[in-house]
């Protein structure tokens, strides 16, 4: 596959209509069989999430923080396979590994000296390139973290706001 003839034309239209470019992805998370979990519905289909067991989750699906790492590693796993399948760089094999600190006392409102999410992330590209030069592996090393969406949102954080019922009063 030839990742730049499959862009060459998403390329030029974003170019003509940089609108056609702005793109919406969505993911309704509802009410699943329990109040430790949740269906997620996405454009890429159905996903069932659920409370860490270190939070009295039941330890049988993918947890929030289970689902960041798992977006991240795709992402950067995928994002390195099109950088170097564009760039011609050979590569044997590429697999992503996502690892992250959690301190649950944070979660579980028992310490206010400890924050509530992720403390750090970290990421392992296991790469064998065997064929590729030097100056490929630092352009593909470079660019993939340049374009690795959630890897990208993660360091420079977007605005985000969060939107109650009109009628929700405080108490």
């Amino acid at each position: 596959m030839d990742i730049r003839t499959l862009q060459r034309p998403l390329k030029q239209r974003y170019r003509e209509e940089p609108d056609a470019a702005r793109i919406i992805l969505r993911a309704v998370a509802q009410q699943f069989d329990s109040p430790l979990r949740c269906r997620i519905e996405t454009t890429g289909g159905t996903v069932i999430s659920e409370a860490h067991p270190g939070v009295g989750g039941p330890g049988m699906a993918s947890c929030s923080g289970d689902l960041l790492l798992a977006a991240l590693a795709a992402c950067a796993q995928i994002t390195c396979q099109m950088v170097a399948n564009a760039l011609a760089i050979p590569i044997e094999h590429v697999s992503v590994t996502a690892e992250g600190d959690l301190d649950l006392r944070g979660t579980l409102g028992l310490s206010r000296d400890v924050p509530v999410g992720f403390q750090a992330i970290r990421l392992w590209i296991d790469l064998r390139a065997p064929e590729a030069t030097p100056e490929q592996l630092a352009s593909l090393r470079e660019k993939t973290e340049q374009f690795c969406v959630i890897y990208q949102t993660l360091r420079q954080p977007p605005e985000m706001t969060v939107h109650w019922p009109s009628n929700f009063t405080q108490p």
